[in-house]
């Protein structure tokens, strides 16, 4: 065995012991009170309001450069919410729920229930690009179903990942929840393990991975990947307005979003206003790039010789090519990996901008003549986690909304549909499967058991069900098997 197969192993060995203990001590609580859950809860908001700060700058040295700001309202703010929302309703949540029974069975006497019943160990792999947010936004369910957690961080943001083990060793013993360091040696073998749920984000590439690691132990899982996500300017939109807000959600974290918008897809006479409202918008926010500590960076410099890969293609196969610069800024020298919004006119299949994600402050911008081109441009593509159309026909609306299957929607922004708690947040297809966020996450996170109480009667018996069988049977079976 070599030094690193050795380290693997040694690393196996530890996870599998900590899971075992965290299994061991879940089945000795149970039941978890809503008690538990709420005092867990707090601890964790705790957590994330005594280490903010530390976290924001944490992100910051992790992203060579990220604004606080952005910081504080994507990941501390975005941590804190969730978890608020599951403490509120937790009590709610972990009602049992009557169900109704064929007739006569409640009429004599029986009932029927669901108690929600929390799973045991839960994996959380969280990605880079918002590690505290995409951490705690889970743990927050996983703590309302009464569930313990084991949380593998990326190691591509080695600083956060650093405090959020020693953070969570201060507020909760390590069979409640354990952070584990690594590489992608350490992450294969923690997706192996034999949890009893795990909720992966990241790349679909590695969400296959994942999905497959989990399948040896019958482990259920919720990934929520990304892809391509479209936005569908109207010819009823407000070209401003549209465009400001399509600028926002690109440039806000570099665009590094699983939900930012990937593409955009406009009328064709207004392709000059889109493209003329993009520069505006980024201009207004942004009036400089490299010296403004309101605009990320890009996570390292692989990222972005694969953005600037991305535009070298596509440029090389005819697209017009428009860095939208307010200052001139020269980002030939620099210390980050920061990129100035890119606009690809005229892009093509052919080129790989429109081939994968690209988590990027990159941005193609595609004509159609009619609205239904449109659609059937997205629905000939991999489902996307999130779509986005702006305009005020509401005719058009239903239309797209009908005709276009993705993940989830917001209609006249990007993005804001994973912040609403009450709504369930996921992919479909190669964007993902499953979802959580709120009373939808709670369910992911809880095994739904069914109960059922027999009255004294032999209902059995009664119904002509119970050997021996006869003339009672047979006219039974007549009554139930009419057409």
């Amino acid at each position: 065995m070599s030094i690193a197969e050795d380290a693997v192993a040694r690393d196996t060995a530890a996870m599998q012991a900590l899971l075992k203990a965290q299994r061991d001590a879940f089945t000795a609580e149970l039941p978890v009170s809503a008690a538990v859950r709420k005092d867990r809860l707090k601890r964790a908001i705790q957590l994330v309001l005594e280490h903010k700060d530390d976290f924001a700058r944490a992100l910051s040295d992790d992203f060579g450069h990220r604004s606080i700001e952005q910081s504080m309202v994507t990941d501390i703010m975005g941590s804190v919410k969730p978890l608020k929302h599951s403490l509120k309703h937790v009590d709610e949540w972990m009602r049992p729920e009557s169900r109704k029974l064929d007739f006569p069975l409640g009429l004599l006497g029986a009932k029927a229930m669901v108690e929600w019943q929390p799973k045991g160990v839960v994996g959380i792999i969280a990605p880079w690009n918002f590690p505290v947010n995409l951490t705690f936004a889970p743990l927050a369910n996983v703590f309302a179903a009464g569930n313990r957690a084991m949380i593998k961080p990326s190691e591509f943001t080695p600083a956060t990942s650093e405090l959020m083990k020693r953070a969570f060793a201060r507020f909760f013993d390590e069979t409640e929840v354990a952070v584990v360091l690594g590489g992608p040696e350490v992450a294969r073998a923690f997706s192996e393990l034999a949890f009893d749920h795990i909720i992966f984000t990241g790349a679909t590439s590695i969400g296959r991975h994942v999905m497959a690691a989990a399948a040896k132990n019958l482990v259920p899982v919720t990934l929520e990947l990304g892809g391509k996500s479209p936005t569908i300017i109207s010819r009823s939109a407000d070209v401003a307005m549209a465009t400001e807000r399509v600028a926002m959600g690109k440039m806000m974290n570099a665009g590094q979003i699983c939900l930012a918008p990937d593409y955009l897809l406009v009328p064709a006479e207004q392709e000059d206003a889109v493209i003329e409202g993009l520069k505006a918008a980024t201009a207004r926010m942004y009036p400089s790039l490299l010296a403004n500590d309101d605009y990320t960076s890009v996570i390292s410099k692989r990222h972005r010789d694969r953005l600037e890969a991305h535009v070298a293609d596509a440029r090389a196969k005819g697209a017009e090519v428009i860095e939208v610069n307010p200052a001139n800024d020269d980002f030939s020298k620099q210390n980050t990996n920061k990129m100035p919004l890119t606009i690809i006119r005229n892009p093509t299949d052919e080129m790989t901008v429109m081939q994968e994600e690209i988590f990027g402050p990159v941005l193609p911008v595609k004509r159609y003549e009619r609205v239904e081109e449109a659609i059937d441009y997205v629905n000939r593509r991999d489902r996307p986690l999130g779509l986005y159309w702006f305009g005020t026909d509401r005719g058009e609306e239903r239309q797209v909304l009908d005709r276009t299957i993705s993940g989830g929607v917001t209609v006249n922004d990007v993005v804001f549909h994973v912040s609403v708690e009450n709504l369930p947040f996921g992919g479909i297809g190669p964007a993902g499967m499953g979802n959580y966020h709120g009373h939808d996450g709670f369910k992911t996170f809880s095994h739904p058991k069914s109960v059922y109480r027999q009255p004294k009667i032999d209902l059995a018996g009664m119904a002509g069900f119970k050997p021996p069988y006869g003339e009672k049977t047979r006219k039974a079976l007549a009554s139930q098997l009419k057409g």
